[in-house]
């Protein structure tokens, strides 16, 4: 006989959103189970390495003084590079130091475990090395659990919140979640290499318990994408992030730009005598708000990289703390919905409305072009070799040639580049509007 266990609420995936939202209902009161397929929460996510701890504030008070950093980011980097060359705009700041922080960088080991022991404590009850492989729905069609992998054993539940990743198959099963398309989603993949607490603070100009989080343009190639430099306590993390049918199209290891990459000049000094920890690759879904799927079904919300709540807008590369903000939200909203008894999609409706009223949707509604300039041809393919050569033109001493005024120079690295100056400025101005 089928084993069949009764809950207010199920949780799949016991990643950022996923432990936020069992921790929102387990404060509320509610009886909710955490499932979680790997051994122990965060054993199986790959990511970046930088969290962004505002979300955290109202969720728990004083994070800072508990939760498992590695670095707080004080210094961030944008590098534009070519093969030789390298152009950054670098930032510093004292007030990103001290309490209450800005960003940080993390082990999702570590990180993913401290907060699902934030829900636990508050009551939830946590399952690992298990699967749910299937949804539960009762004669009318309402979804009502999942199936587990533990010997056909059934979690019941008047809904169920997905928080299984990118590519998730709970949402595509209750028919919210497209078939997956290669030009919505990147490969991220990574490098963790260890080199001495010493050598980092030397090496990027910090002191113990400061970090550096460099992102990278031109430094993959024929393929759209970008790169990523982060300081941990040590070790540091260097990756890129690739257009997957571009990608696929070249015929090339993902691995390969990670090695073009620890290679380049302005990089490698960085990273003499590393040793290499852990490789990982994982789907980014990148399409921004216009790919994201509907959010709520009958009996089911989605949350996290599930609904595509991943920001990839130039400037900003965030997902953990929108994994956060949206689970905690499914789980205020379960609540509601366990309050009114009306477990319907439009009884669980409260959830989109408070992603659109806080930074979640409203953030990425304001950015969904991003995407498409960030990746597109001339920003991509043609600007970092336009930026870096106008800056080693302007730099350059040609006596005894007179210097080229601004404009010319600009006009003939832009023609060299095979970029209008129409085109420039139409770019910058697309730029303004998106982000401004």
């Amino acid at each position: 006989m089928t084993e069949r266990m009764e809950f207010d609420a199920i949780v799949v995936g016991a990643g950022p959103a996923g432990a936020s939202a069992a921790l929102a209902l387990a404060r509320a009161g509610r009886s909710v189970v955490l499932v979680e397929r790997g051994p122990f929460p965060g054993s199986k996510n790959v990511y970046g390495g930088v969290v962004y701890g505002r979300v955290l504030d109202d969720i728990v008070p004083n994070w800072w003084e508990e939760v498992p950093v590695e670095r707080w980011i004080v210094r961030r980097s944008t590098m534009m590079m070519t093969g030789t060359q390298s152009l950054s705009v670098d930032f510093r700041t004292d007030a990103w130091g001290s309490a209450p922080y800005n960003g940080m960088t993390t082990l999702r080991c570590h990180f993913d475990a401290w907060l699902a022991g934030k829900a636990t404590d508050a009551g939830a009850r946590l399952v690992t090395s298990t699967v749910a492989t299937g949804l539960v729905r009762d004669g009318s069609g309402q979804i009502v659990g999942v199936r587990t992998d533990r010997d056909g054993a059934e979690l019941h539940a008047p809904v169920v919140i997905a928080c299984d990743g990118v590519n998730s198959f709970l949402a595509k099963e209750a028919g919210l979640l497209a078939k997956a398309e290669a030009s919505h989603h990147t490969l991220g993949v990574k490098e963790v290499l260890d080199l001495p607490p010493g050598a980092i603070n030397e090496r990027f100009g910090v002191q113990d318990h400061e970090g550096v989080d460099m992102e990278i343009l031109g430094c993959t190639r024929e393929v759209p994408g970008g790169g990523f430099l982060y300081t941990n306590a040590g070790s540091v993390s260097i990756g890129v992030v690739l257009s997957l049918p571009e990608l696929a199209a070249s015929g090339l290891r993902p691995e390969s730009f990670i090695a073009d990459l620890k290679a380049h000049p302005s990089i490698a000094p960085l990273l003499r005598g590393s040793t290499l920890r852990e490789y990982g690759a994982h789907l980014i879904p990148e399409g921004g708000y216009d790919t994201m799927p509907a959010l709520a079904a009958d009996g089911l919300l989605i949350a996290g990289d599930a609904g595509a709540m991943t920001l990839a807008a130039g400037l900003w590369l965030e997902g953990v703390n929108f994994a956060i903000g949206s689970g905690y939200a499914a789980g205020q909203a379960t609540d509601r919905a366990l309050a009114a008894g009306d477990y319907s999609a439009s009884g669980l409706s409260s959830y989109r409305k408070d992603l659109e009223g806080q930074f979640v949707l409203a953030d990425h509604k304001r950015l969904r072009k991003a995407p498409s300039l960030v990746l597109s041809d001339r920003v991509q393919q043609r600007y970092p070799g336009l930026i870096c050569d106008l800056a080693e033109g302007m730099f350059t001493v040609t006596n005894p040639t007179p210097k080229l005024g601004g404009l010319k120079l600009t006009r003939s690295v832009a023609a060299r580049h095979g970029v209008k100056l129409r085109q420039l400025a139409g770019d910058t101005l697309r730029g303004l509007r998106i982000f401004g």
